[in-house]
Formats: structure tokens, C-alpha cells, sequence
């Protein structure tokens, strides 16, 4: 069986700490340790004393009770903490799929669940978010890849690269067919709290039996170093998951269960950060797309750090993005990582000043590499 590369992964982490700005970031500019201490009114010594010992392999019930407490009806029975919400991912996915299987991929979406399902020997169908439409799916479509037999239904939602959020019409439908063919549903709510409105977007938990749901804390939360993410399902598939979760990574570490726990029980101002970031730099990056006069087309993100913006010519994205990170040492994602050519995923979770000088830069060498 032939393996599927995770492309998009394989070039950030390629070349992000290797380039002078990186643009192809979806969140937002990390706290600190310090930062998220203070927010919490923890002091340094409280974080130094903790011994460095293995922690419950499926997180501390502290933290599996702050994480519980943000799904209505939820228990931390329901709860699994995995590192990051890649090996939630990748788990639910074990999991769940069998050769033959056949699964269906809300897209254009973050593209490890969709390598997955191919290297673990299950066909793939996509339902697509189609720019005219607003990013919204057609219901008609929903209906041909969900099909009676499949086994999963995966969705992104809010969604990367798109930065959209599903209408509840959207929801709604692709839960009916869903349910109708008696699927599972992956959720990943990972971009779930940055909201440019401040609405934080509802979770699928609790709207069908057999929904998991998958976050972590390194968008909204601004905390990806900490590697922290969770699985929440009902109790009979928790149980099937850590078996598997013994085979990957056993647990995390003690300091990101601490530092993790402080940070949901004080997201809403956290939240309030992030939310404060976007709203700053995103206009100033919708001001430079438009100095572009055609040249690129976008919609307004309503989630995350990220605006894809399809550009109009005829040179491929992953030619451009290669030559402005060997000419210009900016790192950029081309719409080829997310099956779209002929788009770029531009992040603008940066610090402000790091994000006008990179925007200064990188805006002649674009007219210049696609004049």
C-alpha cells in the first residue's frame, strides 16, 4: 500500500524555524509560561516544585474535570488528554478504521485525518466547502459521500484553511445524514474560541450518540508548545481508545497537565487575547491583499489566524511558496496542501510589528513573482 505523506506538516516543520517569518502558522503568538502563570495568579515556585514523574495516562482527573466542564452533560470518564490534538486524531482514527472502510471528508480541511483514512486502507470521499457558496457544502453533495456504509464522517469545524464556521443549516444536514446512515462523527472544534465575533462556535457533543469530539490548546488557547489535546466520546469508545492510547506516547508530561489545567479553567480571558490579536492584524492584512487590485480573492475569516485567498494567475502555489521562502525567507502554505491549487493560506496570528514588516516583504516579491 502506497504511504500518503502528510505534506502540509512535512513543510512547516521543514522550514518554520528556518525562514525569517512565518506566515504559515494558524494560531496566534504563543503566551508564555510566565504570562499564563500571571493570568492565573500562580506563582513560579508552584510550577518548579512539581516532580517530574509520570502523570495518569489519560491526563489528571483536574484536568479531565476542567475539560469535561466545557460539554454539557460530560463527565471526565468521557474525557482522554492526548498529546496535542494530532494524536487525537490519529487515535479516534486507529480506532475507528479498517481496511475497506469507507470514510467521508468534509474538505477543504487540515489533511492528516484524510491521509489517515487512506493509510490505514479505507477509501476516502470528499463533500466539499465551495468558496461560492460562502464556504458552505451542498446539501446534494452531503448526501452522495455520505452513503449508507460508511463507518466515519469527518468534519473541521470551524474549518482550516477556510477560517469558516458551518451555518446550523450546514450542521444540521451533515448530522441527519450522518445519523441517517448510522456513521460516526469526528468534530475537530481545535479553532473552537477564536471566533473574530466573539462567539465561540457550539460543539457537536450531545447532538448524536456516536459524535467525538476532538480540541486541544494550541490555537484558540495559544499554547501549542504545552502539546495538549483531548478526546471527549462516550465512556464505551473512551475505553476502546486508551487501549491504543498504551501503544503511542502513554501520557503527558506533568507540566503541561498543570499549565493545561490553568489554562481552560481561565480560557475566557485567554480567549479574550486571541480574539484581541485577530481583530488588530487581520484588517491590516485585508489591506494589503487589497493593494493587489485582482489579483486575489478572499471572504472575510470568522475563525483562527488564517485567510485563504485564491490568487489569479497561472504559476502553481507550490512553485510560489518555494521560491518566497529561497529568495525571501517567508513561509507560506500553497491550496495544493489542502487539494485547492491556485490559493495561499496566509496566517496573521503574528506580533503586530513581525506581521507588517514580513506583509512589507513579502508584498513586492508577489507582484514581482506573479506579474
Amino acid at each position: 500500500m502506497t504511504f500518503v505523506q502528510f505534506d502540509l506538516e512535512r513543510w512547516q516543520s521543514t522550514w518554520e524555524k528556518r525562514v525569517r517569518f512565518n506566515l504559515a502558522e494558524s494560531g496566534v503568538h504563543p503566551l508564555s509560561i510566565s504570562e499564563l502563570l500571571a493570568l492565573a495568579d500562580v506563582s513560579l515556585e508552584e510550577l518548579a516544585a512539581l516532580r517530574m514523574v509520570y502523570s495518569e495516562s489519560d491526563g489528571t482527573v483536574e484536568l479531565r474535570e476542567a475539560v469535561a466542564a466545557l460539554y454539557s452533560g460530560a463527565s471526565p470518564d468521557d474525557v482522554t488528554v492526548t498529546v496535542g490534538s494530532t494524536e487525537a486524531n490519529f487515535i479516534v482514527c486507529w480506532t475507528l478504521i479498517e481496511p475497506r472502510d469507507h470514510v467521508a471528508v468534509l474538505t477543504p480541511t487540515y489533511m492528516q485525518t484524510h491521509g489517515l483514512v487512506q493509510n490505514f486502507g479505507a477509501s476516502v470521499s470528499e463533500f466539499w466547502l465551495h468558496a461560492d457558496r460562502g464556504w458552505e457544502p451542498d446539501p446534494a453533495e452531503i448526501t452522495r459521500a455520505i452513503v449508507p456504509g460508511t463507518k466515519l464522517v469527518i468534519v473541521t469545524d470551524p474549518n482550516n484553511p477556510t477560517g469558516h464556521v458551518l451555518s446550523a443549516e450546514a450542521r444540521e444536514a451533515i448530522l441527519a445524514r450522518t445519523r441517517e446512515v448510522g456513521a460516526w462523527l469526528l468534530a475537530d472544534e481545535v479553532y473552537q474560541g477564536a471566533e473574530l465575533d466573539g462567539r465561540t462556535t457550539p460543539t457537536v457533543w450531545g447532538t448524536y450518540e456516536k459524535a467525538i469530539v476532538v480540541n486541544g490548546l494550541s490555537k484558540a488557547y495559544g499554547l501549542p508548545g504545552l502539546r495538549i489535546g483531548w478526546i471527549i466520546a462516550p465512556e464505551a469508545f473512551k475505553r476502546e481508545v486508551v487501549r491504543r492510547h498504551d501503544y503511542t506516547v502513554i501520557g503527558a508530561g506533568p507540566t503541561s497537565d498543570f499549565l493545561a489545567t490553568l489554562a481552560i479553567r481561565h480560557r475566557d480571558a485567554i480567549f479574550a487575547r486571541t480574539r484581541s490579536i485577530l481583530n488588530e492584524n487581520f484588517p491590516r492584512l485585508e489591506s494589503w491583499l487589497g493593494t493587489f487590485g485582482g489579483l486575489f480573492e478572499w471572504q472575510r475569516p470568522e475563525c483562527g489566524a488564517i485567510c485563504f485567498a485564491q490568487y489569479h494567475h497561472g504559476t502553481s502555489g507550490l512553485d510560489l511558496v518555494s521560491r518566497v521562502r529561497a529568495e525571501h525567507g517567508i513561509l507560506l502554505v500553497p491550496g495544493e496542501h489542502f487539494l485547492l491549487p491556485h490559493y495561499l493560506r496566509l496566517g496573521f496570528g503574528n506580533e503586530a510589528d513581525e506581521l507588517r514588516e514580513a506583509l512589507d516583504e513579502l508584498g513586492p516579491a508577489l507582484r514581482r513573482l506573479l506579474a
